[in-house]
């Protein structure tokens, strides 16, 4: 199940550089239906409750935004999972763009 995130009031601010989404042999994963490749971008996420970091996938082109970068986010969701006792959620948006830019990830 893939959950919707309300981003009102929120603010993303990216906190760490892009790098490759990576398999458990250290080699850039790929989506799966497209064979694009995958980008894991970590962010601090503030609103009124205060800030939490997370890390979003991102698939296609590597996102042009930098530690520091206040960025827009695209459609982004919420997907649960649990593996062999463990659990948590992981987060893929469309693609990401800085407060002035252009989407920095390709779409499909």
């Amino acid at each position: 199940m893939k959950l919707n995130i309300d981003m009102t009031g929120k603010r993303f601010t990216v906190s760490q550089e892009v790098g490759p989404k990576k398999d458990q042999n250290g080699n850039q994963r790929n989506e799966k239906d497209t064979g694009r490749p995958l980008w894991s971008t970590q962010v601090f996420v503030l609103d009124a409750s205060g800030g939490d970091v997370i890390t979003i996938t991102t698939a296609g082109e590597k996102p042009n935004v930098k530690v520091g970068d206040v960025i827009a986010v695209e459609q982004l969701e919420a997907i649960p999972w649990a593996t062999n006792g463990r659990n948590g959620t992981a987060f893929r948006a469309l693609g990401l763009k800085t407060a002035s830019g252009s989407v920095a990830s390709a779409k499909a």
